[in-house]
C-alpha cells in the first residue's frame, strides 16, 4: 500500500479503470460472448501495465505546489482518463470512430449520461454495464475530489460555506495522500452500500437484477444511464420510481453520504439546500397540476382522478430527477405534460437543471447553495428598500453569507451564463438550429445529457451530430464538471511561482 501511495493520483485512477474493465469481461464471459470478454481483458492488462510503467517513472517526482497539482489532476482525469476507458469500447464497436467512443465514455464519466445510441438495444448488456460502471466510478471520483481537492481550495461551492478558516488550516496541516485516503474511507463505503441497497429494492419491486443494478448505479451517480431507454420501459413501475426518488436526495446534500445516517437526517430540515428542494418540488408539480383547470380543461382525462394522480407523481419525480441533474423521466411524465397543457414543458426542466443539486455531490448545475445565497441576498435588498437604515439580523457569519456569499454566487452565475452563450454560439456556427444549440449547451454544462431530448424535437439526438459538434460538447462537459472557478483558480499566478 505504501508503494502505491508514491504513484501520482492519475496513475492510480488509471489502475482502477484497468481493474474495472474486468467486470464487463467477466459478465461477457458469463453470457458466452467471448469476443467482448477477450477485448476487455486484454485492454485491462494493457492499461494496467502502461499505468504501472508510467507510475514507476513518476515515483521520484516531487510536487512543488500541491494545489496546482491537484487542480491539473482533476482536469486531466475528466479529459484524459476517458481516452483509456474508450479503448475496449471502440474495439468492440468497429463502426464507431474512436472520437465517438471517447465521447460516450466522457459522457459517462462526467455523469452527463448523453449517449450516441438512440436504440439502446443495439448494444450488448456487457457494454451497457461498462457505461454504467464508468458513470458510477465517475460519481465516486467527484465525491472524493470535492472533499480532497475542492474543499481545501474553497471552490466548487465550498466558498459559500462558513468553514473557510478550517479549510485553509486543513490544507496546510494534512498531507495530500492522507487527505485522499480520508475522503475515500468516508465516501466509498456509503456510496457502495447505498448502491447495493437501491439495487435490492428495485429487484424487490419486480425489476431484473441486471437492469436494477444499472439503474441503481445511474441513480447514485446521477448519470441516468439505462439499458432500456429510461424508466418508462422498466418493470419496477411507480414503486421503483419512488425508491429512486428517495435515493436521489443524496444528490442534494453531501452530509447524507455517510453510513451513520440518523444524525445526518436529523439535521437535514435545517439544511438550506434541502429546504430549497422542498420548495421547488412543491411549487413546480402543484403549478403543473393546477394549470389543468386553467388552460387544459378540455383534455379527455379532465375528471379522471387516477390520471390526475399519475400526472402529479410524474411531475414530482421528474422535478426531483432534473433538479439533481439526473435526467430520468417518470413513466407518467407524458401524462403530466398532457394534464398541465404546457406547450413547452422542457423549459421547466431547463430551469431545474440549471439550479442543480447540492455542493459536494454528484449533481451538476449552478448548485442550490448558490441559488439560496442569491435568494437571501434578494430578501435583504428588498428589506433595505423598505427600511434603508435597518441592520441585518442574525450573526456575523449569516450576514457574511448574504453579502460576500451572494457576490461569489453571482460571479459564478455570470460565468456560467457566459459559458452557455459561448458554447451555444460555437454550435450554431456548425449549422445547428439555434434552439438545439442552446439545449446542447445547457445539457453539457449542467451535465444533464437527457435534457437535449427534453426539448421536444423528435430529431434531437446526439448520434446525428458531427464530430466537431461532439468535440465542443465534450469540452463543455468537462468545464461543467470541474466548474469555471477551478479553471480560473488554476490561472492564479501564485500556483506557478517557484
Amino acid at each position: 500500500m505504501g508503494f502505491l501511495r508514491q504513484f501520482p493520483l492519475f496513475v492510480l485512477l488509471m489502475m482502477i479503470g484497468a481493474f474495472a474493465m474486468l467486470v464487463p469481461a467477466g459478465h461477457a464471459a458469463q453470457q458466452g460472448d467471448w469476443y467482448i470478454a477477450r477485448v476487455f481483458f486484454q485492454y485491462s492488462v494493457l492499461v494496467f501495465a502502461a499505468s504501472a510503467l508510467f507510475g514507476t517513472a513518476m515515483m521520484t517526482r516531487k510536487v512543488r505546489n500541491v494545489a496546482r497539482s491537484n487542480l491539473i489532476t482533476l482536469i486531466m482525469t475528466f479529459a484524459v482518463l476517458p481516452v483509456f476507458l474508450a479503448l475496449p469500447f471502440a474495439e468492440v464497436l468497429p463502426y464507431l470512430s474512436f472520437q465517438r467512443a471517447y465521447f460516450e465514455m466522457l459522457s459517462s464519466f462526467t455523469t452527463t449520461g448523453a449517449t450516441l445510441f438512440d436504440d439502446p438495444f443495439r448494444l450488448s448488456e456487457s457494454l451497457h454495464l461498462w457505461r454504467a460502471l464508468v458513470g458510477w466510478l465517475g460519481g465516486l471520483f467527484i465525491l472524493v475530489a470535492a472533499m480532497a481537492i475542492l474543499e481545501p481550495l474553497n471552490i466548487g461551492g465550498f466558498e459559500l460555506r462558513e468553514t473557510m478558516a478550517e479549510a485553509r488550516s486543513y490544507t496546510q496541516s494534512v498531507e495530500n495522500d492522507v487527505r485522499f485516503l480520508r475522503a475515500i474511507r468516508q465516501v466509498a463505503p456509503a456510496y457502495t452500500v447505498f448502491t447495493l441497497g437501491l439495487t435490492l429494492l428495485l429487484i424487490l419491486s419486480g425489476e431484473r437484477v441486471f437492469i436494477a443494478a444499472i439503474h441503481a448505479m445511474s441513480t447514485l451517480s446521477t448519470s441516468a444511464i439505462s439499458p432500456v431507454a429510461g424508466l418508462g420501459n422498466a418493470q419496477a413501475g411507480v414503486v421503483g420510481e419512488m425508491f429512486i426518488a428517495v435515493f436521489l436526495i443524496f444528490a442534494i446534500s453531501s452530509k447524507l453520504m455517510t453510513l451513520n445516517l440518523p444524525p445526518a437526517v436529523k439535521g437535514l430540515p435545517k439544511d438550506p439546500e434541502f429546504q430549497l428542494l422542498l420548495i421547488i418540488i412543491v411549487l413546480v408539480p402543484i403549478f403543473m397540476f393546477l394549470r389543468h383547470w386553467l388552460a387544459a380543461f378540455d383534455v379527455e382525462t379532465g375528471n379522471d382522478l387516477t390520471a390526475g394522480a399519475g400526472a402529479l407523481w410524474g411531475a414530482i419525480f421528474t422535478t426531483i430527477s432534473y433538479l439533481t441533474t439526473t435526467g430520468f423521466e417518470s413513466s407518467h411524465w407524458h401524462e403530466a405534460q398532457n394534464w398541465s397543457g404546457l406547450q413547452a414543458p422542457g423549459i421547466l426542466l431547463f430551469g431545474l437543471a440549471v439550479m442543480g443539486g447540492g455542493v459536494a455531490t454528484t449533481a451538476g448545475g449552478v448548485k442550490l447553495l448558490r441559488i439560496y445565497s442569491l435568494y437571501r441576498h434578494g430578501l435583504r435588498e428588498m428589506d433595505r428598500l423598505v427600511n434603508p437604515s435597518s441592520v441585518g439580523r442574525s450573526g456575523t457569519s449569516t450576514r457574511r453569507f448574504r453579502r460576500q456569499g451572494a457576490e461569489l454566487a453571482w460571479v459564478f452565475f455570470m460565468l456560467f451564463l457566459m459559458s452557455i452563450t459561448v458554447v451555444a454560439l460555437a454550435l450554431s456556427l456548425l449549422d445547428i438550429h439555434f434552439e438545439n444549440a442552446f439545449a446542447l449547451a445547457f445539457a453539457s454544462l449542467t451535465n444533464t445529457g437527457p435534457l437535449y431530448m427534453a426539448l421536444g424535437d423528435s430529431t434531437a439526438h446526439y448520434g446525428a451530430l458531427s464530430n466537431t459538434a461532439l468535440g465542443i460538447i465534450s469540452a463543455a462537459m468537462v468545464l461543467g464538471r470541474v466548474e469555471t472557478l477551478a479553471l480560473i483558480a488554476l490561472l492564479n499566478p501564485d500556483y506557478w511561482r517557484q
